[in-house]
């Protein structure tokens, strides 16, 4: 069932190099050109806590360690955590098409943080440091809690159902954040920047709140992958092996909210990331999660510093990253659509 060992370290070998490399090279990349090796002695420099490295300009020092640096970390905390959290969706539920965007714990989590946005222009002011990762998770519990509750009317509660009550609520939830725009008025132009998903104001206070629920999420998801291997094969025979299926489907869906809620308070909404990354590394490495999860943290982390560069250093002048990740996901969810279709319909015949 699951393939052997030297694929999926290989794998995670070649793209962990992969990844750091991308970093260095994005950390060369912007309006100002910096050479690789400038770049490595700045940040060894700051890590040792040494003073400045001789011959560099101080501006370009600056720019490495407040600018590019934080943007760069939180790409791939973002990308490695959405991308995760759609191998979990998929995993649980046992669909290709399931992630944090298409269950609507994305909009959850937006319509979360937008409202404090929305309170801060009518004078109650928040801050924001705090408020908007808690009503952003606030937002994406509650959003799970809405689309459990819409599916429950199916006993067995199948991934169809869930998935149709993630696009009716986030279709809710679209709607009231349009309500949202609509009162903030002359700033709505924040919360439009803020919906179509945006690294341009990460600082390093924000990675200071990504690193730990990243490892946290990251470590939590793996110790239980065995199990999800396990509720692979079906609810009974999980239940057999002793494995409590309801307890391990609410911390995992408990624990991705989370990873999605703290990305989107962070970057706004990045959708398809957690679609394309786990649906590509299954067809690499095989369904075995024990790999899988880890390789999708990488392989998210690396396609959003991507983007991210992509906007932010190659294009004339800098997309959202959201509608770009939105550009190359939507086709991508087309085509996984029409692949299920002539699955079920090859098993009807």
């Amino acid at each position: 069932m699951f393939c052997r060992p030297a694929a999926p370290i290989l794998a995670c070998l070649v793209t962990a190099t992969l990844l750091v490399l991308a970093m260095i090279i994005a950390a060369t990349m912007g309006y100002m050109r910096v050479p690789a090796a400038d770049v490595f002695r700045i940040i060894v420099s700051r890590v040792l806590g040494a003073g400045p490295p001789r011959g560099i300009d101080p501006v370009a020092q600056s720019v490495i360690i407040d600018v590019r640096l934080p943007r760069i970390l939180a790409a791939v905390l973002v990308g490695g955590m959405l991308a995760l959290s759609g191998a979990v969706f998929q995993a649980i539920l046992l669909n290709p098409l399931a992630d944090p965007y298409t269950l609507g714990i994305s909009s959850g989590a937006a319509f979360g943080a937008a409202l404090v946005i929305v309170l801060r222009i009518f004078g109650l002011h928040l801050p924001s440091s705090v408020s908007i990762p808690v009503f952003a998770f606030g937002g994406a519990v509650g959003t799970l809690a809405a689309v459990m509750a819409l599916a429950s009317g199916d006993r067995r509660l199948s991934s169809t159902s869930l998935i149709l009550s993630g696009v009716i609520v986030a279709a809710i939830l679209s709607a009231a954040i349009g309500f949202m725009k609509f009162l903030a008025d002359e700033q709505v132009g924040a919360i439009i920047f803020w919906l179509m998903g945006s690294l341009s104001g990460v600082a390093w206070q924000n990675i200071l709140m990504l690193v730990p629920t990243a490892l946290a999420g990251l470590g939590i998801t793996i110790f239980y992958s065995r199990d999800l291997n396990i509720m692979a094969t079906g609810e009974r025979t999980a239940t057999s092996l002793g494995i409590n299926t309801v307890r391990l489907r609410k911390i995992l869906l408990v624990t991705c909210s989370l990873m999605t809620a703290l990305s989107v308070s962070v970057a706004g909404i990045i959708g398809f990331v957690g679609l394309i990354v786990p649906h590509l590394l299954r067809h690499i490495t095989g369904p075995d999660n024990r790999w899988v999860l880890g390789l999708s943290f990488l392989g998210g982390a690396l396609l959003l510093l991507f983007a991210d560069t992509l906007t932010r250093a190659v294009l004339p002048a800098e997309v959202p990253i959201g509608v770009l990740t939105a550009l190359l996901g939507g086709p991508f969810f087309c085509v996984i659509f029409k692949k299920r279709q002539h699955d079920y319909d090859s098993a009807g015949t």
